[in-house]
């Protein structure tokens, strides 16, 4: 049975929507049990509306304070030892979960994930990856925000990481592993960018070299490497972008009888066009380099989208990543 520890009271869309997510999840999943964390009282009561109890796979476990989305991440750790934030990462940290969701702050969940569960050995700082969604399916992306400036050792870190989730849970062979620069050259970036393509081209990876912006989307690469702030500003255009495009379609295809009869018919397509670029598919980012397994949902995460990421949770668990980092690690760090 794989234990996944939910933080249930943090978000912009309540308690509620992660409830539904969970009983969706446990419901799709039989190998699946979830402890959902926060308020007693409000959590049986949701569930209580939902028909549902608390039974060998679904417990709560109570905490009786909030992390906000807008607090500081240095106070929270401090002033909040029981928000439901905290609660669920000691759970996977006492061995009671195998893993902890929450849709919380992202700031606070990375700060308190980092104290409470540390660094694997050879890790300096941890990162988030997420899948961007691409012409053949999807690219890998990391760091997405939790390290504005990184070092060439930590570009390294963060592709080894990148490399075991690529392979591990999505399930792709000898991904190919890029760093992300202004020009496919090897004489145009930093000399960060540099040092780090010169630590890369000498692993086991399957290091392809520097890519430029657009090959995350149309480019031969499966891993995309970056430091946090480069990586958030690049996935917050990507989100722009996406909701440009779309309000610019409804716009046209809403502009006269004409085009509302085209729309009509090309509905179909457009449908199969939104079900391909939905960010709910692609929820769930994984908080890398840590001694155990930590998914962040995007904040306005609805019960498909929050669903989505507690199935990250599942599959990491089952893949053991944490392990596979710390062997692909250990097999190149010698050599650098």
């Amino acid at each position: 049975m794989i234990r996944i520890a939910i933080d249930a009271m943090s978000g912009d869309r309540g308690h509620a929507v992660v409830v539904d997510a969970a009983l969706k999840s446990l419901a799709a999943t039989p190998e699946l049990a979830i402890t959902l964390v926060g308020d007693e009282q409000v959590l049986t009561e949701t569930l209580r509306s939902r028909r549902r109890r608390v039974d060998e796979r679904l417990a709560i476990h109570h905490a009786s304070e909030i992390v906000g989305m807008c607090e500081s991440p240095a106070k929270s750790l401090r002033g909040k030892k029981d928000s439901s934030m905290r609660v669920a990462l000691d759970l996977v940290q006492e061995d009671a979960a195998d893993a902890c969701v929450s849709a919380g702050n992202t700031g606070a969940l990375m700060v308190t994930a980092r104290f409470v569960l540390k660094t694997l050995a050879g890790i300096d700082r941890p990162a988030i990856i997420a899948p961007i969604p691409a012409r053949n399916g999807h690219t890998l992306m990391l760091d997405l925000g939790a390290n504005t400036e990184s070092t060439p050792e930590q570009l390294f870190q963060f592709a080894m990481m990148g490399s075991v989730l690529a392979g591990a849970v999505h399930g792709l062979h000898n991904p190919r592993v890029g760093l992300l620069n202004i020009g496919a050259e090897d004489i145009k970036g930093n000399d960060q960018i540099r040092e780090a393509g010169r630590l890369l081209a000498d692993t086991d990876l399957n290091y392809i070299g520097f890519v430029e912006g657009n090959d995350i989307y149309i480019g031969d690469v499966d891993v995309v490497v970056c430091d946090g702030f480069i990586g958030n500003v690049a996935l917050k255009a990507s989100e722009g972008l996406g909701k440009l495009i779309a309000e610019f379609l409804q716009e046209e295809f809403s502009r006269n009888l004409f085009t509302r009869a085209a729309a009509v018919c090309a509905w179909p397509v457009l449908k199969a066009f939104r079900e391909r670029v939905d960010p709910r598919q692609y929820n769930g980012a994984s908080f890398v380099g840590l001694q155990g397994t930590v998914i962040k949902s995007h904040g306005s995460a609805d019960e498909l989208a929050f669903a989505k990421a507690i199935d990250n949770a599942r599959l990491e668990v089952k893949k053991d990543v944490p392990a596979r980092i710390r062997e692909l690690l250990a097999l190149n760090l010698g050599e650098n």
